[in-house]
């Protein structure tokens, strides 16, 4: 019986250890396989990641100037379990906070991890660095760690370069790891566009900690450190000096400048008026700048060069005529009469003046709208299609080559595409029932025809490289290498033959440089500038002055796009400024007399006139809402008019168009 009981102890204590043994293996194997938790937790306990942050690459005009660059910022960090009781107003008197803010910051780093470091503030200045480096070591558990923040010399081309901002919780997400809480990338313009290249590529630092999380420097003397890598540089293709004297042209207007150099596609400046001061959206005080701006009028944030809906007007003419021409529907000798207007069915078109028989070159020149509506009506009735709806999607695809009705791809984001209708569209508006006299404001680029300054800009590159255009573009090469891409080197062609632009060119050079020419404010004494004016009507207020333009006439080096919102003829604001424009780029300085005209035209206020306050039936006039009886237009900044497709409606078939001179 004693040996009975002694062999059943024998197995249930080899059981027991058995057990025991099992317990022991599967909580290892779940430790070390299953779970990362503990694994996770000693680690932190020993190795922390300390990332350095990498510069964002600098940013260069055409020429190599600086137009971003970077400077050195701090941020205080803080591992809350290294951190003792302390003198937290010492330490925010020297950092520049209040308590309240500071202790809400602390509280949030405490709660995401009490052994990881956490931003306490945000971009220390220099001048603020300095004063608490000297004072650091009166507070244990917290340090700096540098960055850099963007910094614009000249306060230029806003609108071009973007801005930077803490990510959010969905740039986090997309970023497939790359990007962590508290990190910058950009959220509109180059900045945005360009975040891979611009970004560069964090570093690390295996920061070795004892049991007492003391920090022993790095782990394996730095053998699994890495170092951060740059962003790459970019060089654009904006002149610094051109852009800011196009910003100073249309200070205190709404509108747009665009100009490329047409035989490389390369934007020479890119202006968007109202702008704003970039550096105020960098920095500690960025949100509160952000809001301003946010609230100004006219929208500053606006990048109207890619964004603005304008209807071209009469700087669409040249485009219709060189179809015509590539048709056969007229030559350089087609000769229609011009009493002053032409008849759609019921409907009237008007012209500034009567120029009786008038072919292609003088028409141009004198912008008839006659002419205009000649060419367009027989280009949609040619017998070669069995009928109109068909001869107008024909000319719908012609004119869309030309980079109409849809983006041009520019390396910015948010770009629009423009609006012009297909015959499809018209069907649905009219009911098929329509014809060439139903749309023919299109002749004189009204009705369903709105085009960014970027694409009115882009047409007249078309016309001066005599066919075909390179697609905008901002940046001509990236990092070092200079790499550039191939769809910036590809000849777009629009399907005119070379020989049918020299009639249409001699029309926009007498437009410019003949007695009778509308466009006789964008001279350059020795240049011979090609352009054309457009008054485009504005049923909110004043129409739009533009014009477009390239020069000079032969191997032309720069093409450009000027509207200028509320500001009347075409003549009146958009061609002066774009001659001053032209000659800068072409001459480097402004010659004779005309340095003292464009003084006087930074000068001038071209605004929106003011919204018409809401008052409520019955309610008394204030002293703010009274009407002026001075008969003076205000000047100071409001509601700019806003045009957007929904503004283009099809003409009535009994409302006369007025000229878009």
């Amino acid at each position: 019986m004693d040996n009975y009981n002694l062999f059943n102890r024998k197995y249930v204590i080899q059981g027991l250890f058995i057990a025991i043994g099992l317990i022991l293996l599967s909580t290892l194997f779940y430790i070390q396989v299953y779970s990362d938790k503990y694994f996770l937790s000693a680690k932190s306990n020993v190795l922390r990641p300390i990332y350095t942050f990498p510069a964002r690459g600098v940013i260069l005009d055409r020429k190599e100037r600086v137009l971003v660059q970077n400077e050195p910022v701090y941020d205080l960090m803080a591992i809350p379990n290294d951190v003792p009781e302390f003198d937290t107003v010492a330490l925010c008197q020297i950092i520049g906070v209040d308590t309240v803010r500071f202790r809400k910051n602390f509280r949030k780093a405490r709660k995401l991890s009490r052994y990881q470091p956490s931003i306490i503030e945000k971009q220390l200045s220099v001048q603020t660095y300095q004063s608490l480096s000297e004072q650091l070591s009166r507070f244990p558990g917290f340090f700096v760690q540098s960055r850099t923040m963007r910094e614009y010399p000249d306060s230029i081309a806003a609108h071009f370069l973007g801005y930077i901002k803490e990510v959010t919780s969905d740039d986090i997400k997309n970023s497939e790891g790359y990007y962590r809480s508290g990190d910058y990338n950009g959220k509109s313009g180059i900045e945005k566009y360009y975040e891979t290249f611009l970004r560069g590529e964090r570093g690390v630092v295996n920061m070795l900690y004892d049991a007492r999380n003391v920090p022993k420097g790095s782990y394996a003397e730095g053998k699994f450190d890495t170092a951060a890598v740059s962003g790459d540089q970019l060089i654009s293709s904006l002149d610094a000096k051109l852009q800011k004297l196009g910003e100073q042209l249309m200070r205190n207007k709404v509108g747009a400048i665009v100009a490329i150099e047409p035989a490389t596609g390369e934007i020479l400046s890119f202006v968007s008026s109202p702008t704003y001061d970039p550096n105020l959206l960098v920095g500690r005080q960025s949100g509160t700048n952000y809001m301003k701006i946010l609230g100004e009028s006219n929208w500053p944030f606006n990048p109207r060069p890619i964004k603005g809906y304008y209807s071209p007007g009469s700087s669409f003419k040249p485009l219709d005529a060189l179809i015509g021409l590539q048709e056969g529907v007229i030559d350089p000798n087609t000769t229609f009469y011009c009493p002053g207007y032409f008849m759609a069915g019921k409907q009237k078109i008007r012209c500034e003046h009567q120029d009786f028989d008038i072919a292609l070159r003088r028409g141009l020149a004198r912008s008839c709208n006659t002419y205009a509506c000649y060419v367009f009506q027989k280009l949609i009735t040619q017998k070669k299609y069995k009928n109109q709806r068909i001869a107008y999607q024909d000319w719908y695809e012609k004119v869309k080559k030309w980079g109409l009705g849809s983006p041009l791809d520019v390396d910015l984001p948010f770009e629009r595409s423009g609006t012009l209708y297909t015959a499809e569209q018209y069907n649905k508006l009219y009911k098929n029932r329509w014809s060439y006299s139903t749309v023919i404001s299109l002749a004189i680029g009204q009705g369903e025809m709105a085009a960014t300054p970027l694409q009115m800009a882009n047409i007249m590159a078309v016309i001066a490289n005599r066919g075909y255009y390179i697609k905008p573009h901002l940046i001509k090469s990236i990092g070092k290498n200079h790499v550039i891409k191939k769809e910036y080197v590809k000849k777009n062609y629009v399907d005119i033959d070379a020989r049918h632009f020299e009639p249409v060119i001699d029309g926009m050079q007498d437009a410019v440089n003949a007695s009778w020419g509308t466009a006789i404010a964008s001279r350059i004494p020795n240049i011979i500038m090609c352009g054309k004016t457009g008054t485009v009507q504005n049923s909110r207020g004043k129409n739009h002055s533009v014009f477009i333009g390239f020069a000079p006439r032969d191997n032309p080096k720069i093409a450009i796009a000027v509207i200028v919102e509320n500001a009347g003829y075409g003549g009146a604001y958009a061609a002066p400024i774009a001659s001053y424009i032209t000659e800068k780029y072409l001459r480097d300085s402004i010659t004779g007399g005309r340095a003292a005209e464009v003084e006087w035209m930074k000068k001038q206020v071209v605004l929106p006139p003011p919204p018409k306050p809401k008052v409520k039936p019955g309610a008394k006039l204030t002293d703010s809402t009274k009407k002026d009886t001075t008969g003076k237009v205000p000047v100071s900044p409001a509601t700019p008019v806003k045009r957007v497709i929904s503004d283009i409606k099809p003409i009535n078939s009994t409302k006369q168009v007025t000229s878009t001179k």
